[in-house]
């Protein structure tokens, strides 16, 4: 069981926030660029990709399948998710994650039912599934994450997994045929993701797991 104290009360630096800001901003996208300086401050950019083997095709080849193909494919996961991990843990290190509970517990804890210092892992897994999980499971590590906690958030990014990378890149040939704002169909997203979240707050609160730790 993972019951043990959250960040203990301290003063948190000025600098902790600005560290805070830029690291949403590194994993939220919204600095992405290959061509412009500001680029190397943006998760998928920094990321990086596999150059080509094959025509139309990238590190993994063209044409695998079965047990040998999911093997290549995992790997591709590992830079990623060992990036994600380096950036958060330079951010512990300068108090990011606390200066994250003070600002976002009072939005998180209410919308979601999640301590405000799951709002990088939340950020990430909206850009990277697996970079997501992986800073879920870091926290609950941490004891930042109590396993309610856990089956709450890991609620929230089972749906629409990675939903603002999936959403531009696959969604984007559906932009044409859109009678609406290109983003009124990622709200409606965010939002039943968040439904979805709190649904599964309900459930453990009223179906009988009240012997999971709060």
């Amino acid at each position: 069981m993972n019951s043990a104290p959250r960040l203990q009360d301290k003063q948190v630096a000025w600098y902790s926030y600005v560290i805070l800001l830029l690291v949403i901003m590194f994993f939220s996208g919204v600095l992405k660029s290959s061509d412009s300086w500001w680029g190397f401050i943006d998760f998928t950019t920094l990321n990086g990709m596999y150059g080509t083997i094959a025509e139309q095709s990238n590190f993994l080849g063209k044409g695998g399948f079965g047990a040998m193909y999911g093997f290549l494919f995992a790997f591709s996961l590992i830079p990623g998710i060992m990036l994600a991990l380096g950036i958060v843990e330079v951010a512990e290190r300068l108090d990011a994650l606390r200066a994250a509970q003070k600002l976002l517990t009072p939005v998180l804890r209410p919308l979601l039912g999640l301590p405000g210092a799951a709002g990088l892992a939340l950020i990430t897994c909206l850009q990277s599934s697996d970079a997501g999980a992986a800073m879920t499971k870091e926290l609950y590590d941490q004891n930042l994450l109590t396993e309610k906690e856990r089956l709450i958030f890991a609620a929230f990014q089972f749906s629409s997994g990675s939903t603002i990378t999936v959403y531009l890149s696959m969604g984007v040939s559906l932009f044409p045929f859109l009678s609406v704002s290109h983003l009124i169909p990622l709200a409606v997203i965010l939002f039943y993701k968040a439904v979805g979240t709190n649904l599964m707050r309900l459930y453990l609160n009223f179906a009988g797991c009240n012997n999971i730790p709060e």
